[in-house]
């Protein structure tokens, strides 16, 4: 054979078009794994997530590096997206088998976190230092660990044609007491209230009897107005709780940031003074700003409208996951669905709630919004499981 000369028998290689043509074809095709994605969840969530880096760059800006804190919140999201894509491609079994080691692993960060490999910072222990400056906290993966956990319980239990009682109650609250005491031990009372709030939650939605759910609420009550009648807690936790309720009474202490925060996003009027041009966030007016106050930097530089649009895309992955909850197709999706909403909810509430007042100061992010790694890569995975179970759901019956 020449070797010199062109075969003109053989079959010519598909040229640079044609194989983008077919790759195109093949994402758009009905059983396309990406046909099957929530796209209006992916971009409220991706929406929020720059939102909340530019906010960070601007509420960093008084620092000394505030580009570090950009490039970090930008490395966050881009790795809480990959991690976010890798759980939703996880087959809807897998993650029900991996749940309860999840919940595991999160326990032992909390475990690891009280002992001397954990780092103290504003009098809480609870992150735990690693290389380059970063830093883990295992509370923000509490969350995911125990919305799975009872979603496995709850789920097994009505998937066998069986109702939940009071000792499956009973067993799921003590599945949640131990990463309740564990962040309480740092202390993180705001995690903590919300760790509660959504056991409380998916006990509610798990079909129990609502009699027992009225039993449950009384003696949550009860038990929280034994904490404030018995002294349990730390009089700086007990200073934060009240204080939001008469914050002018200590308006340098304990109602400073509530006070400030209200001040800031008051001056931002209806369209704010505009990104980068807030005199208040750059006199640092509220503490914590790129973090818990977050809100209060929207407030006076994007205004009121800034943060309508901030609250309308939340609202918008509440309801998304509720969505996905009402079409799962068995109980651990709807309820694992129900939970992140939960969470996603009750978190923004509180959050937003203390920034203007109507909440005590307790710690807690805005998801999505807030700087920070460890809040971002748990909501992120959260959203990857809110697309698993989506997937699972077939979009052309």
């Amino acid at each position: 054979m020449n070797l010199g000369t062109r075969d003109y028998t053989s079959p010519r290689s598909p040229s640079f078009g044609q194989k983008r043509r077919s790759l195109v074809l093949r994402a758009v095709a009905k059983d396309s794994p990406l046909r099957r994605y929530d796209w209006v969840l992916l971009a409220a969530v991706v929406a929020l997530s720059l939102i909340g880096t530019l906010l960070v760059y601007s509420a960093t800006q008084p620092s000394a590096d505030p580009r570090s804190y950009l490039i970090k919140q930008l490395i966050n999201v881009a790795l809480g997206v990959i991690l976010m894509v890798v759980v939703s491609l996880l087959d809807y079994r897998q993650i029900r088998l991996l749940a309860p080691f999840v919940y595991l692993a999160a326990v032992l960060g909390l475990l690891v976190v009280l002992s001397p490999l954990g780092s103290t910072v504003s009098g809480a222990k609870a992150w735990i230092n690693l290389p380059a400056g970063f830093q883990v906290e295992p509370s923000e993966f509490a969350k995911i660990g125990l919305v799975l956990v009872i979603a496995v319980v709850f789920g097994e239990l009505r998937d066998g044609g069986r109702v939940p009682g009071p000792k499956h109650a009973a067993g799921v609250l003590a599945l949640a007491v131990i990463p309740v005491v564990l962040v309480e031990r740092e202390p993180a009372l705001g995690v903590l209230i919300l760790l509660l709030l959504m056991t409380f939650g998916m006990i509610a939605l798990s079909g129990l009897r609502l009699r027992w759910v009225a039993a449950l609420t009384a003696a949550g009550l009860l038990a929280v107005v034994a904490v404030f009648q018995l002294h349990l807690l730390r009089s700086y936790q007990l200073d934060r709780l009240t204080s939001f309720l008469h914050p002018a009474a200590d308006p340098t202490g304990t109602g400073y940031e509530t006070i400030h925060s209200k001040i800031m996003i008051g001056s931002g009027g209806m369209f704010g003074t505009g990104l980068l041009h807030g005199p208040l966030v750059t006199a640092s007016f509220v503490p914590n700003q790129q973090t818990d106050f977050i809100v209060s930097v929207a407030g006076e530089e994007l205004g009121f409208v800034g943060c309508a649009v901030i609250i309308l895309l939340l609202a918008v992955v509440i309801f998304r996951a509720l969505r996905i909850a009402a079409r799962a197709d068995d109980q651990f999706g709807l309820l694992v669905a129900s939970g992140i909403a939960l969470w996603f909810g009750l978190q923004a509430f509180i959050n937003i709630g203390m920034t203007i007042g109507i909440m005590p100061v307790t710690g807690l992010p805005l998801p999505f919004v807030s700087y920070g790694g460890s809040a971002m890569f748990a909501d992120m995975i959260a959203v990857g499981v809110l697309q698993s179970v989506h997937r699972r759901h077939p979009v052309f019956r």
